[in-house]
């Protein structure tokens, strides 16, 4: 089983022409977002230690500054073949998955 978060990206264009003084101009537009994938292993884990382990990983893919975001939108434990829409589009159309969902390292490997 692995987990899949969903995230939404946005970019502020008002921030392109922001000489860095006074409050940054807003103009927020969506631009899509991203698929990652945590390893669970063969046991499914709790909700309670599946949102936790969300939060724990929160900082690896969301931020917020005055030129873009990136925040999470949603998150489910999937298969361990399952494959998102981006992936199986490529396959579909390619034939093979040049973009796939991000991998994220185990917590004991970012020690």
């Amino acid at each position: 089983m692995k987990l899949h978060i969903q995230t939404q990206y946005m970019e502020n264009y008002g921030a392109h022409d922001w000489d860095g003084e006074g409050e940054c101009p807003q103009y927020w537009k969506f631009k899509g977002g991203e698929d990652y994938f945590y390893q669970l292993g063969a046991v499914t884990p709790s909700d309670e230690h599946l949102a936790e382990l969300v939060e724990v990983l929160r900082g690896r893919f969301e931020y917020d500054h005055e030129g873009a975001r990136n925040y999470m939108t949603g998150y489910g434990v999937v298969a361990d073949d399952f494959m998102t829409e981006f992936e199986r589009s490529q396959l579909e159309y390619d034939g093979a998955i040049a973009y796939p969902a991000v991998m994220l390292q185990p917590l004991e490997e970012m020690v």
